[in-house]
This record gives C-alpha cells, structure tokens and sequence, in this order.
C-alpha cells in the first residue's frame, strides 16, 4: 500500500459486520455512510454473515453472523457465567482463525483500502469475528473507521461473562490504525473513562436536504390494510417490541386521549424474546386500546406475504400517520425520533439520556414524557392532533433544526476529516517502517 492510497489508488472501502439486511439501525446507518462515500467517489464492498446486496460487491459467510449456530453456541458458554471450558476457548479460536481467513480474502479479492467496522468491535454477539478483526488490523495496519453503536457495558446481558480477556482486547480495540466513531456523546465519554480512546461523534443522520417522495398509488390502501377507518388517528409506534421501548407509555397515552384511536407497532420482538409482546397485548387489553401488530406486513422492500397481501416500507407508512410514538427509556441514539421529523409527523418522546443530552438542546419541539404519561402530555398531544395549524408549524420547526443539524451534508463533512485522520496515519505507519 502507498502512500495516500486511501485517496488517491482505486479508493475501495469495505464494510464489516454481522449482516447488512433490513432496518436495524446499523444496516440502515451504513447505507448512509456507503451513500456518501459513493457520492466522493468511492466504491464499497461488504462483508457480513447475511446480506441482500449484489453479489459483485459482497462477500458473505455463514460464520460472520451471531445467528450461526457454533457462534451462537460460544456466545450462549461465554455470557451469563464467569468461567467458560478449554473445548470452548478452542472453538473460538477454530472459528476466529476461520473467519480471518475469510477477512484476508475479502481484502485481496476487493483490493480493499480502508475498512469500516460497523459494531461488529462493539457489541461480543459474535466474538469469534470481532477477535479476528482486531488481528488482521493490527497485523496488515488498515487503515480502519470502527463505527460503535451501542458498547457492550451498556447491555446487562454482556456484564456477566468468561472472556473478560477478549473483550478488553477487540469490543474495541486500542490501535493506531482506527479512527473510532461513537453516535453520542455519552458514548463518546464513557469510551474515553473505560479504554482511554478518543472518538469522533457522527450522529445518525437523514436525507433532510431532500424531503420525502410523496406517497404513490402503491400506498393509497395503508390505511385501509391497518384496518384503520376515516375517523381513526393513526398512532405509529415504529419499533420492535422490546422493554426498553416502553410501549406501556404509547397505550397508556392512547387510552388517556380519549379519542378513537389506533395504535400501530410496526416491528416484531426479534431476538429478545416474546414475554414483552404477551405483557404488551395483555396491557392493551387492560386499557382497552386497539393496538394492531403488523410486522407481517411491513418489510424493508415492498412484496406480498404468502397469502398474497401487500408488504411496505416503513417509508410507505409513515405518511399516513397522525402521531408518532417513541417512548423508549434507552436509545443509542433515535432513528425512529428523525425519522418521525422527516416525514413531518408530530411527536411524543420519552425524555431518554441522549436525547435530553444529544437531541433536545438543538431545538426541537415535541411531547415530552419523563419516564410516565401525565395529564399535561395528554393535554398537549390532544391539542396537536386537532390544531392543524400549531401541528403543521412544529413539524415544519423540527424539520429545518434537523436539516441544519442532521443531515447528510453533516455526515459528509464528518467522514471527510476521518478519511483525512485515516491518510495521515496510514503515512506515519510508513515512514515507521
């Protein structure tokens, strides 16, 4: 590698994860980033255990993914008690040596100059990836962007654990050769406390210089496939049904309004079990609130289910909400929350860490919930939904604050100074040489 082959060579960059498919907030996060580095000229390759990519641009291996079963297995010795077998250790390290194999050849085959890292040296889901990725940059010296999400000290699940040693070395990894990237600044500060790394914080972005698509033909009958009548208001809880969502918070608010009212939550419980859907249906029930769940039918591309009804986007469906609902009690960041000002839909928030820390200072005007519904939010909420006026001046506010703060312009001028960062270490790597 040369000098300023980052900038100046065949500028081929390759993303690093567990998977690249559908709308979590990683996979949806690093089309963004892959979006502006296309647009300086720069072409992207991925790596990942699951994908739905074009096959020249992807290298994918089963082994990459947590779902994997032998990962899946070292994960489920390695968390939750505080000693773990020889067999085990030796598993990792068969399947680590097997995963860095693979790594080796995504570079060669793509001719790889930069690496991003996309939480797959944040979160230990698959320790065996995230152990070879921190060999192969520190025995090549790659220039690498680590971009953290979430970190392991932030889940509870992650605090009990065997491989202390592990963790330490690769969730993240101190070397000269990454530039890390944290998406808050509380993130920012704790990595700082607990490993001595310094970051750059990129918050989550949206398209803002560029307002939405107008809803097509395609979406004329969402409302009518919700079940959703005339005279309804559409509540949009656009998250997956996990504790941390809060979602008590979003039927206790319907039930308190007083209006007749549907509440749509968009996604499914995913991997964190389905206690909390069975405690959120049975509280619907309680509240005597029509909460609807229609993740069957919402997709991240549009489809049919088997029995022949149409798929959407969650793009599809947002504008034809009349509220959104965001009540979680921890975020890393907010997709939903910019995702809500994009669309221009009124919101109701839970006054989470960063939010109140990152969010709130810019500016914006929202529903503020702390940590319990009260009678002014019901108040505030039932004035928004019928006042058009005062509804279409505060999304109109918060959409200007976002484009101003989040957008992709602001992105761009972030990656601009890594890839800057990224260069000048890449030459001190060499003159040290």
């Amino acid at each position: 590698m040369t000098c300023g082959t980052i900038c100046k060579k065949n500028r081929h960059i390759g993303f690093v994860s567990t998977r690249f498919k559908g709308t979590d907030g990683v996979s949806l996060e690093t089309t963004k980033w892959a979006d502006v580095f296309k647009k300086r000229g720069y072409k992207c390759y991925y790596f990942a255990g699951e994908m739905d990519l074009p096959q020249d641009c992807a290298y994918q291996v089963a082994e990459a993914h947590f779902r994997h079963p032998e990962v899946k297995s070292i994960y489920e010795h390695c968390f939750g008690a505080n000693t773990r077998s020889r067999a085990v250790t030796d598993r990792l390290h068969h399947y680590k040596q097997l995963l860095k194999d693979h790594l080796y050849k995504f570079i060669e085959k793509f001719d790889i100059q930069l690496l991003v890292t996309e939480n797959v040296l944040t979160i230990p889901l698959n320790l065996p990836l995230g152990i070879a990725l921190t060999e192969v940059i520190s025995e090549t010296g790659m220039p690498t962007i680590a971009h953290h999400h979430d970190f392991f000290w932030e889940r509870q699940r992650f605090k009990t654990n065997a491989v202390w040693e592990y963790l330490n070395m690769a969730f993240p990894p101190h070397l000269p050769s990454i530039q890390h990237v944290v998406i808050n600044s509380s993130a920012d500060n704790q990595l700082s406390l607990r490993t001595g790394i310094s970051a750059t914080i990129i918050p989550n972005v949206m398209d803002f210089e560029n307002a939405p698509d107008q809803p097509d033909d395609y979406t004329a009958d969402v409302r009518q496939a919700l079940k959703i009548e005339d005279d309804e208001i559409f509540v949009l809880q656009p998250t997956r049904v996990v504790k941390r969502k809060g979602i008590e918070h979003a039927i206790e608010l319907v039930h308190r309004l007083g209006m007749k009212a549907k509440l749509v939550i968009s996604h499914a419980s995913g991997d964190e079990g389905y206690d909390y859907e069975i405690r959120v249906r049975e509280y619907s029930k309680l509240m005597r609130v029509d909460t609807i769940f229609v993740s069957d039918i919402i997709g991240d591309q549009r489809g049919r289910t088997k029995d022949g009804r149409k798929i959407y986007t969650l793009d599809d469906i947002y504008p034809h909400a009349d509220l959104i609902t965001y009540p979680s009690t921890v975020e890393g960041f907010g997709n939903a929350f910019l995702e809500a000002i994009y669309f221009k839909k009124p919101i109701v928030v839970n006054t989470y860490a960063i939010y109140a820390l990152d969010i709130k200072p810019k500016g914006f005007k929202a529903v503020e919930l702390d940590g319990y519904v009260t009678e002014d939010a019901v108040r505030q909420t039932r004035s928004i939904l019928t006042d058009k006026q005062q509804c279409d001046q505060m999304v109109k506010h918060n959409f200007e604050i976002a484009k101003r703060f989040f957008s992709y312009s602001i992105l761009d001028q972030k990656l601009s100074a890594l890839l800057v960062d990224c260069v000048q270490c890449e030459q001190a790597s060499l003159r040290s040489v």
